[in-house]
């Protein structure tokens, strides 16, 4: 049982939800292929024109579907309302060391913070959309007070994450290992009040953080977030056809009925919601598209 988090007031999304593809609008298909295969370690799974689909080593899960808009504007540096970044989580801490000493060795430039529930990386692909490579701690690990889990942004201790990677002639970084999956996506938005009122009182996500500054954090069955918003880009404009941005992204549900509950829950919220067999589609309240698919 979740002693943490508030459910919301109506459907609730099933505790096996997950995140599925992230789909982005890049402009330079190749160059942004490249960086994402040599700096972030996935593998292209096909390519047509204009289109990349990767996913982990030894997988064939996609994981990022990127799509060419030529002259594409780069995010600005203040961000624009859509994507925040997207997170790549690996299976295990020492795979994170891997990758931190992969960068070094690349010579890539990257954030880092620890978590208590996670340990991550930042980094920018070509086009400053922004990428988060993570490790969650065990859960057991997890800690909670006033139904709230304990999250927060100190340091990284990088020598320790090093060490948890053994030596590394004996261990080196070959890629995302199979396991690796998308673990959550986090959104600029334009007010939290309504992202609140969207995705967790229609869509059916608990809320699990709320106290961050200018932030929420949102999941399903008591995972630490699969979804983050936040307010720090209040002010610009939502990201536009023109723009590098995030396309959609999705969330996979159990089963049929689950995708049918939800799109239930959103209709019942006046929110327009674009059937396709077994697939649905909504927009938030500030253009951002996800797709609901069953498992």
């Amino acid at each position: 049982m979740i002693d943490y988090g508030v459910a919301p007031p109506g459907f609730r999304l099933p505790a096996e939800t997950h995140v599925g593809t992230v789909r982005l609008q890049v402009s330079d298909v190749g160059r942004s292929t490249e960086y994402y295969e040599r700096v972030i370690g996935l593998r292209a799974i096909e390519s047509s024109a204009g289109r990349v689909t990767l996913g982990p080593h030894g997988s064939d899960v996609v994981l990022l579907e990127l799509r060419e808009e030529r002259g594409a504007h780069a995010v600005p540096r203040r961000g624009l309302l859509g994507l925040y970044h997207f997170a790549v989580l690996l299976p295990d801490r020492a795979s994170l060391g891997r990758f931190l000493r992969h960068l070094g060795e690349i010579g890539a430039h990257a954030g880092m913070s620890d978590h208590f529930v996670s340990e991550a990386v930042y980094l920018q692909d070509p086009d400053n959309l922004g990428i988060e490579v993570y490790a969650d701690r065990p859960r057991s690990a997890w800690r909670h007070e006033d139904r709230q889990l304990s999250m927060t942004t100190v340091p990284l201790d990088v020598g320790s994450v090093l060490a948890a990677a053994g030596n590394g002639g004996d261990a080196p970084w070959r890629g995302a290992p199979s396991g690796t999956t998308i673990g959550h996506v986090h959104l600029h938005v334009g007010d939290i009040a309504a992202a609140e009122a969207f995705y967790q009182c229609a869509l059916g996500l608990d809320k699990v953080v709320w106290n961050y500054p200018g932030a929420l954090f949102m999941s399903a069955g008591g995972y630490h977030h699969h979804l983050g918003v936040n307010t720090w880009a209040r002010g610009a404009p939502p990201a536009g056809e023109d723009d590098a941005r995030l396309i959609e992204w999705e969330l996979v549900l159990p089963a049929a009925r689950d995708v049918d509950a939800a799109v239930t829950s959103l209709s019942a919220a006046s929110h327009h919601v674009t059937r396709d067999g077994d697939h649905a589609t909504v927009h938030d309240p500030w253009g951002t598209q996800l797709r609901l698919r069953k498992l």
